[in-house]
């Protein structure tokens, strides 16, 4: 092979080499030290980005758009002179004017994507806090002795139960995510997700061994880590670019209140007797219901249509979440651009070849999921970045924010709280915890929006 820099739209620190059999061009991700990708459209002259629009168009079944995805490339090519593109309207001006100065100015659609993903977070913590309130009567009920100093094994067993949901998600959700991702795509993968997340705190309220109540939380955590997983992805990938890191870090602003929602059920209902437990166990209901409706609503994801080759499917979609279909457009063009760069950086651990049929792509795809979990670890720049997040994870734990979202009213009862006080307490843990995130998250929405 004869190593030299291609023009993908990459800056100069990323080094491709062209193989003479096949024409595949290949990135060296270990030289890419900054990671530093410009636009893949930007090194194009205006002749072959509308060569190649033509062409694709043409690939794809998109003839009928072919004069829209021309002026559409234009704009993804050079965003700051889309004024002086031939044949583009007031109205779609105007459009793109909005996107910079009024960024919230969005369709149905995608607020409908952002209300949902918005809920599914919310699920995320409620789920978490449900067991706060129940801890302090499931034990009990089950004969687990959790006293302290006990030498008996309930004590464990109470801790094996808390912390099933996030040895299920480490090991079973969050590996689980890419294959249900892969084949039945992003809205597919959180419903999926939402029925394990409602089936499991509804059979929750329902057990009556602490064995059936730990089964029940594994499957817990199995929807919990394929949700986390998957929904910031599916928010990232729908949202236009003026505002998407604003959403994704809406994130854990909408955890936090779930959170806060858990405690509040859970004081709820502390005194409507002996099924008090169950009820605040099974409460984590309440938000998943509305995620299976809204996420069936919801447009898939653009993204996830262009790697699987559904260019109407996706463009259809990009129409529902765009204001005008010139926008529509230049995302389409633009997605296809990085995805297909993206595959190309990838390399043969994730290509076998590529071969062109009738002008259209296909990839033989080999060794995926494994060849994307060795780069966390042989590529420099992704060894370092699984290194910092296991380091930030490892932090989050040990400073005892967990330990307050799980275990608050316990240790409040265990410092001879009343029940009543010890739940009150955890509520305003939860109360606190939302509040103090709101800010910060909005601050860190400012700088990445």
């Amino acid at each position: 092979m004869d190593e030299h820099k291609e023009s993908f739209g990459l800056t100069s620190r990323i080094y491709a080499t062209r193989s003479a059999e096949d024409g595949l061009a290949h990135v060296d991700l270990n030289r890419n030290v900054e990671a530093l990708i410009e636009n893949p459209l930007a090194h194009l002259t205006p002749e072959q980005l509308l060569r190649d629009v033509r062409d694709f168009a043409r690939a794809n079944h998109l003839e009928e758009h072919v004069e829209l995805l021309k002026k559409g490339a234009q704009v993804a090519k050079d965003p700051r002179f889309y004024e002086a593109i031939r044949g583009i309207t007031e109205t779609e001006k105007q459009a793109l004017r909005d996107e910079e100065y009024r960024r919230f100015k969005q369709p149905i659609a995608l607020y409908l994507t952002i209300i949902t993903c918005s809920v599914g977070a919310a699920v995320q913590g409620w789920d978490q806090t449900g067991s706060n309130g129940a801890n302090l009567d499931w034990p009990s009920v089950f004969g687990l002795d959790t006293t302290a100093g006990s030498s008996s094994s309930g004590a464990w067993l109470f801790g094996l139960v808390n912390a099933a949901p996030y040895f299920a998600a480490a090991f079973i959700g969050c590996w689980f995510s890419h294959p249900l991702n892969h084949r039945i795509g992003r809205r597919g993968t959180i419903f999926v997700s939402a029925i394990f997340c409602l089936t499991s705190v509804i059979g929750s309220a329902f057990t009556q061994t602490w064995q059936q109540l730990f089964a029940c939380r594994l499957l817990l955590g199995i929807g919990i880590g394929t949700k986390a997983s998957t929904i910031p992805v599916f928010a990232a990938e729908n949202s236009p670019a003026s505002i998407r890191g604003s959403l994704v870090m809406g994130w854990q602003l909408w955890v936090s209140f779930g959170i806060f929602m858990g405690s509040s059920a859970n004081l709820a209902v502390y005194q409507v007797g002996k099924i008090a437990w169950r009820l605040q166990l099974g409460s984590a209901f309440i938000p998943t219901v509305p995620l299976l409706i809204g996420i069936y609503l919801c447009p898939e994801s653009p993204r996830w249509y262009i790697k699987k080759h559904r260019y109407n499917d996706a463009f259809r979609s990009l129409q529902r979440l765009r204001n005008t279909p010139l926008q529509a457009a230049r995302d389409l063009y633009y997605i296809h651009a990085q995805v297909r760069l993206e595959e190309i950086m990838l390399g043969d651990g994730d290509i076998q070849k590529m071969n062109l049929e009738n002008g259209k792509e296909h990839f033989t795809n080999r060794g995926r999921y494994l060849a994307r979990f060795v780069q966390l670890f042989t590529i420099a720049r992704v060894r370092r970045a699984t290194l910092a997040a296991f380091v930030v994870m490892i932090a989050q734990q040990m400073c005892g924010i967990n330990i307050m979202a799980f275990y608050a009213a316990t240790l409040f009862k265990d410092a001879h709280a009343s029940k009543r006080s010890a739940l009150f307490f955890s509520w305003g843990f939860g109360l606190i915890n939302f509040v103090q995130v709101n800010p910060r998250v909005a601050h860190t929405c400012q700088q990445s929006g």
